[in-house]
């Protein structure tokens, strides 16, 4: 195999695919970008949870494949001069990556135990920007379990992707708190209910370029030699790229059954102000004493004090309230963390009483935000 490519080309490559290498396994070749040059460059990782190919720009001299290890070959590129870059193996697998007048000579892998990209139909499928894909797993993404310990928690360590009719939702939760984002789509497809590793769309979204032009299409596939009819993996498709990542097995939360339209307190406030307020206080919390923030909420102000052993604050923020007074308190970084991805200007708030969940929503409830209160 012999093949040249542009630095600039080659390392978004890398770059792209290196999101499915496995840091540590057994299997070595788990470790590699596995190449292949037939009528097109195709670079292929796979860490056997996601998977990533991605089509590559270059000039094909001769024909042929290879394993090569991701971190040296990222290593090495990386570490090269702006000029074009030439790939060239043996029949020995010895890699020779040259590029003016450096020569590096590296051991590749003949690569017939890779693990490729599973077979699947190309059945259910939704499209929508890569913009809209960005947003949706930046508005909820802060708020899955970042622990995989136990079914349940294996469960929270992902997203809900559900489809009905013209609308997706997407809602993460680590038991603190819940985050909703509901996407209109452009045609109405049939009812589809997974579960989105949250790794895997983290990985994903550093892919994307956010393009408000630019489409995803995502399909939601089974085993193609298997006659299960629970979709096993969900395919995104977008540039030159494919990311296949595995499903997490299981039922997730009813989450309509925590969502209650019940309120005494309803207070509008603008967003900023509010945030640059709460992100003060922080300054008199640490994870160590894990302090709450008291809400006091009256007629014309929300109050809000911090009292630890670092220092005391308060401050007020004019609202516009209906409803009741009101005193709650609130772990700090679960308010910033929703505030912070919500591109309105003013927010407003539901609450019922001390112990129940805060709701943040807009009147249209393509967002809805829960937060749990904290005992005071």
């Amino acid at each position: 195999m012999k093949i040249v490519f542009k630095k600039s080309d080659l390392t978004n490559a890398v770059n792209i695919v290196s999101k499915a290498i496995v840091t540590r396994t057994t299997m070595s070749i788990l470790e590699c970008i596995f190449i292949e040059a037939g009528d097109k460059i195709k670079f292929i990782a796979n860490d056997m949870e996601l998977g990533i190919e991605t089509i590559v720009k270059g000039e094909i001299l001769e024909r042929g494949q290879i394993a090569i290890d991701a971190k040296m070959l990222s290593d090495i590129v990386r570490k090269l001069p702006d000029e074009d870059i030439t790939i060239e193996t043996d029949e020995n697998f010895v890699v020779n990556i040259t590029c003016g007048k450096i020569n590096f000579k590296i051991n590749g892998k003949e690569g017939y135990d890779f693990i490729f990209l599973p077979k699947f139909e190309r059945e259910e499928s939704i499209y929508f920007s890569q913009f809209t894909l960005k947003e949706i797993i930046k508005q909820t993404i802060f708020s899955i379990l970042n622990k995989e310990d136990g079914s349940i928690a294996k469960t929270m360590s992902g997203e809900l992707f559900e489809i009905k009719g013209n609308i997706l939702k997407v809602v993460s939760l680590d038991g603190h708190r819940i985050s909703i984002r509901k996407v209109e789509l452009k045609e109405s497809f049939k009812d589809i209910s997974v579960i989105v590793p949250g790794k895997s769309l983290n990985e994903i979204n550093k892919i994307l370029n956010g393009g408000n032009e630019d489409m995803v299409r995502v399909f939601f596939t089974k085993n193609v030699n298997s006659d299960s009819n629970v979709y096993s993996h969900i395919v995104f498709e977008f540039d030159n790229t494919v990311v296949v990542s595995r499903l997490i097995e299981g039922n997730y939360f009813n989450i309509d059954k925590m969502i209650s339209s019940d309120y005494d307190v309803k207070f509008k406030v603008n967003k900023k102000e509010l945030y640059d307020c709460i992100d003060r206080a922080t300054l008199f919390s640490s994870d160590k004493d894990n302090q709450p923030i008291v809400t006091s909420i009256t007629d014309d102000n929300v109050e809000i004090t911090i009292n630890s052993s670092m220092g005391y604050m308060d401050e007020n923020v004019r609202i516009d309230k209906t409803g009741k007074d009101l005193v709650i308190g609130f772990n700090p970084k679960f308010i910033m963390d929703a505030l912070k991805v919500i591109d309105d200007e003013e927010v407003s708030f539901y609450m019922l009483n001390a112990k129940s969940p805060c709701f943040i929503k807009n009147d249209e409830e393509s967002y809805i935000y829960i937060i749990l209160p904290v005992n005071l």
